[in-house]
């Protein structure tokens, strides 16, 4: 017999059959791939809208607003006929004289409000709320035996969390403001004040 020849072996070669393509794995694959992007994406997103709220946070809300000079407060002080305001846990009773209520031309609301305690005891403030900031700002004070006093500190000082300045809080949530600016009217805010005094109460969350 004749003898067969030997295949030549080509050293180095790493010749393999290709795998034959399948679509459903390199589709599962991709999809992985884009889950995994937009869980990386989520957190990325988070993280700058957060820097944009806190950057909003530091930039005024007008850097040319300038308060007006307040006008005087009423001369004679009204004890009757004050819309009355709820301020919990206060024991005091509150209450605006809806005379008094005014929306200046630099969006300030001023107001006088009264506060009874027992007896003949009686306080009152000339304040101005600025919507925009959720600041107010004492003006002047008067007590049952005297006229106005200006007030010794009359810096603006938050609303928010500020157990001195409570019922500012409230006024502001319950006619003198709507969201961050002035109430339409003077007339407007007495309404939604009286409304408000009927049926709804103080709500604390910001």
């Amino acid at each position: 017999m004749t003898p067969r020849p030997k295949r030549a072996r080509v050293r180095g070669s790493s010749c393999r059959r290709a795998r034959p393509s399948n679509p459903t794995r390199r589709w599962r694959s991709s999809r992985r791939k884009a889950i995994v992007r937009r869980e990386l994406r989520g957190p990325a997103l988070v993280l700058a809208l957060s820097a944009s709220l806190a950057h909003a946070q530091l930039v005024p809300v007008d850097p040319d607003w300038k308060e007006l000079t307040a006008p005087a407060p009423p001369a004679s002080l009204r004890t009757q006929g004050l819309v009355p305001i709820d301020v919990e846990p206060s024991q005091l009773r509150w209450g605006i004289d809806p005379d008094s209520i005014a929306v200046g031309a630099d969006g300030i609301v001023r107001y006088v409000v009264v506060a009874r305690g027992e007896g003949s005891a009686l306080n009152a403030f000339y304040e101005g709320l600025r919507c925009s900031s959720g600041e107010v700002k004492v003006y002047a004070r008067r007590s049952s035996d005297g006229g106005w006093v200006p007030a010794a500190a009359s810096d603006w000082q938050t609303v928010f969390n500020n157990p001195p300045v409570r019922h500012s809080l409230v006024i502001a949530r319950n006619g003198a403001c709507t969201g961050k600016v002035a109430n339409v009217s003077a007339a407007q805010i007495q309404r939604d004040l009286a409304s408000a005094s009927k049926g709804r109460h103080l709500n604390d969350s910001r």
